[in-house]
């Protein structure tokens, strides 16, 4: 009973002593990425444009449902994700209206979880190439979507996605790597 009595007042004394101190939880951990060195190469294919995309990615066909001739997908393996390119001729204005109008809706189904959506214009009228580029913030699941046309006969968009569930914060560093890649493909890109 005595060393019940001293193993109490021990160990009272001891969790006394052991609590003085702050304790703060330490931030989340994530894994470290090593990004390759950027690189680039032309696709050409009977699609009626040209563009440069990065070496460590893949162009492949989109081989999902109800696709089209010239649906793409630039295809990140390392980084679990994906720039989805959907190819459309123009037969009309009433066509390309349309079009530019879906491209629109699609960027802004995101406001849900958006903290903010941005609109850029791109003109190359030496190339004949113009469109509008969406920077979507937040936890979204694209953060990049554009389109490009010449305004008569040809129309792409383009939207950015990750196989992960999306956490900005987890993702942000290889989200800000491959938009340098998307820039280099708007960029390079021409119509045939």
């Amino acid at each position: 009973m005595r060393h019940a009595t001293y193993l109490l007042i021990f160990s009272s004394l001891l969790s006394c002593i052991s609590c003085r101190n702050d304790y703060s939880p330490k931030p989340r951990g994530y894994f470290n990425i090593v990004l390759p060195e950027k690189s680039y190469q032309e696709y050409k294919s009977n699609c009626p444009f040209i563009f440069d995309y990065a070496r460590y990615a893949k162009v492949l066909p989109d081989d999902s449902q109800g696709t089209e001739p010239c649906w793409l997908n630039i295809v990140y393996p390392e980084f679990n994700g994906k720039i989805h390119l959907s190819y459309q001729p123009i037969s009309s204005r009433k066509v390309f209206n349309e079009l530019i109008e879906d491209s629109r809706t699609f960027a802004f189904k995101h406001t849900v979880k958006a903290t903010g959506i941005n609109e850029a214009r791109i003109a190359y009228p030496e190339k004949k190439v113009y469109g509008i580029y969406y920077t979507i913030d937040g936890n979204t699941a694209s953060s990049v979507q554009f389109f490009l046309t010449d305004s008569t006969k040809h129309y792409l968009r383009g939207a950015l996605y990750f196989d992960e569930v999306p956490r900005i914060d987890s993702i942000k560093p290889v989200l800000d790597f491959v938009k340098k890649d998307i820039d280099v493909f708007v960029k390079s890109f021409r119509w045939k």
